[in-house]
């Protein structure tokens, strides 16, 4: 993502520094003008071919980086302003829009992958995570919510698209 030199043995011994760019993909290509085997030309060009490695969190999607961040189901509902890591280390602050649904994604300009033609965007999806244990006042609140939505049907007109 940030670009890096690294050194290559040749069978001679000889140790060729090679420049990967900032933001170069999967199986592109890097030449090295003039390390290549010799010809009646003189020597021809080295080309490295780049292996990049995935990261556990962020997923590269063209210049774009998605992460998928938990939320929790009040921070969802009401909004609310979190925490989200970026590429380079540091911590930015979001705000959640109320009534987020999971799956929602939000954009971050010019957060992404950094090349020498364009710069990617950070896009953060929600993932509204649901209690597990629920104490008696939470399991009570919940059913208090549920009495006062119950005329709100989120499957209402599931069937009719549904139909083929």
């Amino acid at each position: 993502i940030n670009g890096t030199t690294i050194g290559l043995r040749e069978p001679s011994g000889e140790v060729i520094d090679v420049r990967i760019p900032a933001g170069i993909r999967d199986g592109q290509s890097v030449r090295v003008r003039g390390k290549g085997q010799p010809g009646p030309a003189g020597n021809g060009d080295l080309l490295v071919k780049v292996k990049v490695s995935e990261h556990p969190f962020f997923k590269r999607d063209g210049n774009n980086i998605r992460i998928h961040v938990p939320v929790s189901f009040d921070e969802a509902a009401l909004g609310a302003k979190i925490q989200v890591p970026t590429l380079n280390g540091e911590e930015v602050t979001v705000k959640v829009p109320a009534g987020s649904s999971s799956g929602r994604t939000l954009r971050l300009k010019g957060r992404g992958v950094k090349t020498s033609k364009a710069s990617g965007d950070l896009m953060i999806v929600l993932d509204v995570m649901v209690p597990q244990n629920l104490s008696d006042e939470a399991k009570k609140a919940i059913e208090q919510f549920a009495a006062a939505t119950a005329g709100d049907d989120p499957r209402a007109d599931l069937a009719a698209r549904a139909r083929l």
